[in-house]
């Protein structure tokens, strides 16, 4: 053991050049280790050690490992992290292979904790132990204990490996709607290569005939990001993510089906089997609820990878989606996914949280800054809030109905409902191609059929009172609704809801700065405008609202929560804001109209000549 951890070091010390360093978000919790810095100071009489060996023996990919350690030089700074691969060394860093010093990983750890986190006499006695949850993540876990706090990070000890029985094993479906409304697809992560196994998903109506499909394979290389961390010390292989598509579904009925692999053997590898409910077809007039939020992130349930809370209450949000699950027919994540912004182990850590609710409702997302973002990568915002993804692991990981999902905009029929999904990300402006897409999706929908218009992007082009966008003085993205207005006002858009600013604020109908309707709970017949909503506070930390409060800001809050829309029939909508602390309603309203209020022209909405004319 003793030998193998030399080892492991030697390879540690071997470094293949310099890193550069982009700091891409301040908050990213893995972003305050400073990994170049490491050095080690290796202890013979510390230790660290880790149990069970092996996880996931009764098929489960999610355990808890008990990690216990001793230091004899103890300090409150002193941390644990976890590495995976297990051999965090310095094999794989790109650039010349020549000696530095001091030593560089080239690996940023998957999550860690504070030594002391459960134990208040570590410092006194110099022993703790923690229970941290592993995932499974296609490879063995080694845990290390560091010194020196997180920016100066002395390495004093490594542990055992520990590893999933199978780490190749198919994990976290995740369900979207598919290009027709009769179509699903089921995309999935694992180790399996198709050089090792061919994907497939077994699937059929509940109670009935089963059969199988194929599915796709893709993945990605480190040289597919733009930048650092994402480049370097946050790479992490993402494993081979396919993706089925399930088609000619009979309209809301219920499906089962599993994910697996079909082994060069001619064995078959499955995970558990799941169900969902197929989607209405366009205009079917039943029940239909959509939940809506963005900005949600991600947060370790065992309290790791945290420090001011950040993202803390995404798991909040998370538990309440689940909890109303039953009356839940899809969800729309509208940017800024898991905030990895260039830490790619935590795709998976999100992917592994939504699994309860993206295996069984469609999860549909739209691109955000922190998914897109990077210089001179053809993003429209020149931030480094991708931390070098630019836009590739979130294109990968999830499925949308776009035409080319590097131009992440998209039409989505759900029943009665009609979304119109952007990419603030990409211009969006008249003349663009997205400005062309966003006019054919809301001129195309059949109002009869489908009455309820929603039009759904990450940063705010609407309406928003938030603090940054205030003092812009434009209370919105600088020229988001200068041409996109005329649009929503023409073929009368009921309701727009944006992420980005972190809270939840609701608008009068409004076009043009200026109320339509001063009716703030029940509407009954002509909105003559669109509702604008930030529904931002899915779990990221909060932003503050600007001291002055428009006009046609009806109700702000500066909490947590999520959005809730369902359509009873073709005339009738209510629309929910509930808080992700405890699921209840906090503010609400009603649509109530008949199709000829649809019809009825207002300002800027009919045509500029008519036949009486």
């Amino acid at each position: 053991m003793r030998e193998s951890l030399v080892a492991i070091l030697v390879t540690v010390v071997s470094v293949l050049g310099a890193i550069q360093q982009v700091k891409s978000h301040k908050d990213q919790p893995l972003s305050g280790i400073a990994i170049h810095k490491i050095t080690f100071d290796l202890n013979e009489k510390a230790y660290v050690k880790a149990s069970p060996t092996v996880l996931g023996s009764n098929g489960q990919h999610s355990e808890l490992v008990l990690v216990q350690y001793s230091s004899p030089k103890p300090s409150d700074d002193d941390w644990i992290g976890v590495f995976s691969p297990a051999d965090f060394n310095a094999s794989t860093c790109p650039g010349d292979n020549k000696m530095v010093q001091p030593p560089l990983l080239c690996s940023a750890p998957v999550k860690f904790q504070y030594a002391n986190f459960s134990n208040p006499r570590y410092t006194n006695t110099g022993i703790g132990s923690l229970k941290l949850q592993l995932i499974n993540q296609r490879s063995d876990f080694s845990f290390a204990l560091f010194s020196g706090g997180l920016l100066n990070p002395k390495l004093v000890a490594i542990s055992n490996k520990v590893a999933f029985e199978n780490p190749n094993a198919p994990v976290y479906p995740r369900l979207a709607l598919g290009k027709e409304w009769d179509e699903m697809t089921v995309t999935w992560t694992s180790g399996y290569g198709l050089h090792l196994a061919e994907p497939v998903v077994e699937w059929g109506v509940k109670g009935g005939e089963l059969k199988l499909s194929p599915a796709g394979t893709l993945t990605f290389g480190r040289n597919s990001m733009c930048g650092a961390p994402a480049r370097t010390v946050g790479w992490r292989d993402p494993g081979y993510i396919h993706t089925a598509f399930l088609k000619e579904l009979w309209p809301n009925s219920k499906y089962t089906y599993r994910v697996g692999h079909r082994l060069s053997n001619g064995a078959l590898i499955w995970s558990k089997e799941y169900q969902f409910k197929s989607s209405p077809f366009p205009g079917q007039n039943s029940l239909q609820q959509v939940v809506i939020f963005g900005d949600m992130g991600k947060a370790e349930v065992d309290g790791s990878n945290e420090y001011n809370d950040f993202q803390r209450a995404s798991l909040n949000t998370t538990k309440q989606i689940i909890k109303d699950l039953k009356k839940t027919d899809a969800v729309f994540h509208i940017g800024d996914i898991c905030y990895a912004n260039g830490y790619l182990s935590q795709w998976d850590q999100f992917i592994a949280q939504i699994k309860p609710i993206a295996s069984t409702v469609p999860y549909m997302i739209a691109s955000g800054n922190h998914e897109r973002d990077w210089p001179n990568s053809g993003s429209l915002y020149q931030g480094l809030d991708s931390g070098g993804e630019c836009g590739v692991p979130a294109e990968t990981m999830f499925h949308v109905p776009a035409q080319n999902r590097a131009k992440f905009w998209y039409s989505s029929d759900y029943g009665m409902f009609r979304f119109c999904v952007v990419d603030t990300e990409h211009d969006w402006r008249e003349g663009t191609e997205q400005y062309n897409f966003i006019e054919h999706c809301l001129a195309s929908v059949d109002r009869k059929k489908q009455p309820w218009l929603i039009f759904l992007a990450h940063r705010v082009l609407g309406y928003s009172s938030t603090s940054f966008y205030a003092e812009e003085g434009s209370f919105a993205e600088p020229m988001g609704r200068d041409t996109l207005q005329k649009l929503w006002q023409k073929y009368k858009v009921d309701i727009a809801v944006f992420g980005h600013a972190h809270n939840y604020e609701r608008t009068c109908p409004v076009y043009q700065s200026v109320c339509t309707n001063h009716e703030k709970s029940n509407y009954k017949g002509p909105l003559n405008g669109t509702i604008h909503v930030v529904a931002g506070g899915g779990g990221a930390g909060l932003a503050a609202f600007s001291d002055l409060q428009p006009n046609w800001s009806l109700f702000r809050d500066y909490d947590y929560g999520f959005v809730k829309l369902t359509a009873f029939d073709y005339s009738n909508l209510l629309f929910e804001y509930k808080k992700s602390s405890d699921g209840r309603v906090h503010d609400s309203f009603t649509i109530s109209r008949d199709y000829r209020d649809i019809l009825a022209c207002t300002v800027d909405s009919c045509p500029a000549t008519t036949l009486a004319s």
